[in-house]
């Protein structure tokens, strides 16, 4: 008992690696999904390939070999990562690189009347996809794209692999220090259930404000 205060010290520490951890890969999965998946749409070979080979290969490869070439094998060549940054580059590449599809795939669902509307209006490519695509697009995107940024909350207890002290690595820490089992596991499951909670009140908090004033695009003329 005297030691408990350490262990809820550990506990809340990896708890809070864990948080940092998934924000700013979170923040890079966004832009990286945003970015290719925009450029995926376009109808020249050579603004899509590069996304699309960058896309293949993060989908096509385990995310636990990417965080050991990432912190182990990239050394090699000069490119030094701490634990921290590594980590979040590569669930932040991964992550991205199945939101592209998710992006890619609701902007191709925006009805081509749409389009069509915007060019009678004479709206430029960007007017037309800022003010008319992607607003629509982007009600469709985000139910999809907060169960992949949960995902890569659930994609952090790898991190521990290359050294990085979350909550799932402390607790662990924690339950062989104490042997107690069930309860440093319940706290992990807790942990993760609480953290995953709370994406998703924020997704679907930005999806309800997304989706006012989109009943407009439904009305006929």
């Amino acid at each position: 008992m005297d030691q408990l205060p350490l262990y809820i010290a550990m506990a809340l520490s990896g708890a809070w690696v864990t948080i940092k951890i998934t924000l700013a890969a979170s923040l890079i999965a966004i832009l990286i999904a945003l970015v290719t998946g925009i450029a995926r749409t376009s109808k020249r070979l050579s603004v899509r390939l590069l996304p699309t080979l960058f896309v293949e290969l993060f989908r096509g490869t385990s995310c636990y070999v990417q965080l050991f070439w990432a912190f182990f094998a990239l050394p090699f060549v000069g490119i030094s990562l701490s634990p921290f940054v590594a980590s979040v580059c590569v669930l932040g590449a991964n992550v991205g690189s199945y939101g592209s599809e998710v992006v890619r795939g609701a902007i191709q669902c925006v009805p081509r009347g749409q389009t069509e509307a915007t060019l009678a209006l004479n709206f430029t490519p960007f007017q037309r996809f800022r003010h008319v695509i992607f607003p629509q697009a982007l009600v469709a995107m985000l139910p999809p794209g907060g169960n992949l940024l949960i995902d890569l909350l659930k994609l952090t207890p790898l991190t521990s692999l290359i050294t990085m002290s979350d909550l799932t690595y402390n607790a662990l820490a924690v339950r062989q220090q104490t042997g107690s089992t069930f309860v440093t596991l319940m706290v992990i499951l807790v942990g993760y259930f609480l953290l995953s909670s709370v994406i998703a009140w924020v997704v679907r908090r930005v999806e309800r404000r997304a989706a006012r004033g989109q009943d407009l695009f439904a009305r006929p003329a």
